[in-house]
């Protein structure tokens, strides 16, 4: 919803569209609903998605969004642009025989877990179906890290996916949401508060 003043209105539905289409796809591979040769083309799909989620993320960075705006533009980096582009790589890399530690993903996925766990709490002051989304991805997330990195079996990876699934869902309700809400200017869809209620600033506070 674009306030007065603004120069942009709220980027983050498309964001959490292009959230939903990854978690799809990648629940899909996850419980074996498509055939490995489609890795390609799920690559491609993460590309479409970085472009949205740049720029998402460097439009609520300049509306102030701190916390949206960095997460969506560390997600459009590496969940989308580097996981795309490695996933095309990757499946090349196995038609060819070339020989790939692969084990280092499992190492960047857990420092991008950590952030977002460690983020999560932020999300206490969002809609509950925002982080309904983040709180699907935070297990989600260390389970291909650890996965990837040999620690769990690779049959893990079906919780993973059922666990994306669900954040794509929430996500798309979230959009939904913010959509037709602020399209007809009143609760249409039913939109939760957060667990946390924002701490008004009184004038008095702003004058000092």
């Amino acid at each position: 919803m674009s306030a007065k003043g603004h120069d942009w209105a709220n980027p983050g539905p498309a964001g959490l569209v292009a959230l939903a289409m990854a978690c799809f796809t990648f629940y899909a591979v996850f419980t074996g609903k498509v055939e490995h040769s489609a890795i390609p083309l799920l690559g491609i799909w993460l590309l479409g998605g970085f472009v949205i989620q740049i720029c998402v993320g460097l439009i609520e960075l300049k509306e102030g969004n701190t916390t949206g705006g960095n997460v969506f533009t560390f997600f459009s980096a590496f969940f989308m642009l580097v996981t795309g582009l490695e996933l095309i790589f990757k499946f090349f890399a196995a038609i060819n025989g070339w020989k790939i530690d692969a084990r280092i993903d499992g190492w960047a996925w857990l420092a991008l877990g950590i952030a977002l766990l460690t983020w999560t709490p932020a999300y206490f002051k969002s809609p509950l179906t925002l982080l309904a989304v983040v709180l699907a991805l935070d297990p989600a997330i260390f389970i291909v890290a650890f996965a990837d990195m040999g620690v769990i079996p690779r049959t893990m990876l079906s919780l993973a996916g059922n666990l994306l699934l669900l954040a794509g869902i929430f996500g798309l309700y979230t959009a939904m949401a913010v959509i037709l809400n602020t399209a007809y200017g009143r609760t249409v869809v039913p939109f939760p508060g957060p667990i946390i209620k924002p701490v008004p600033v009184s004038t008095t506070s702003q004058q000092h």
